[in-house]
């Protein structure tokens, strides 16, 4: 498997619309739900049951939960961004990370996002101040 499988993955669900705790490519998605179908399209099936939780960012409920699967899942990056990296963001001054998406290049990235569903975008200053950390799918 390659970054190259990881973004072509990824890029699949542009376009889909956001859906809260979905994770079907053209059906619905949430932030979560793009990197559990990058996994099934990567590995064949889930990694784990995903407990219910709710889209309100500033719910205390499940705080670190996607550091903690992230850390048990994925395997940690250092150095520069490069494709195929997950990467974790904190939202709304939380200190744990809200949301998610998958890097394209070390400039872009792909994630869920409410009203536009899945898009490619820039990571921009404003994102880049709130990566919180970086992953990468096993076997890569």
């Amino acid at each position: 498997m390659s970054a190259d499988a990881v973004v072509a993955a990824a890029r699949m669900f542009l376009g889909t619309p956001y859906r809260h705790q979905a994770s079907l490519a053209g059906a619905g998605c949430d932030c979560l739900g793009l990197l559990r179908g990058v996994w099934r399209a990567l590995y064949g099936a889930e990694p784990m049951t995903v407990p219910a939780y709710r889209a309100d960012i500033r719910d205390p409920t499940n705080a670190g939960a996607l550091r903690r699967a992230a850390e048990a899942l994925l395997v940690a990056e250092a150095g520069p961004m490069a494709a195929g990296q997950v990467v974790l963001f904190r939202l709304g001054g939380m200190a744990e990370p809200k949301h998610c998406g998958i890097l394209v290049s070390r400039t872009r990235f792909i994630h869920a996002q409410e009203r536009l569903g899945v898009v490619e975008a820039d990571l921009t200053e404003a994102w880049g101040r709130r990566v919180s950390g970086r992953f990468r799918f096993p076997g890569l």
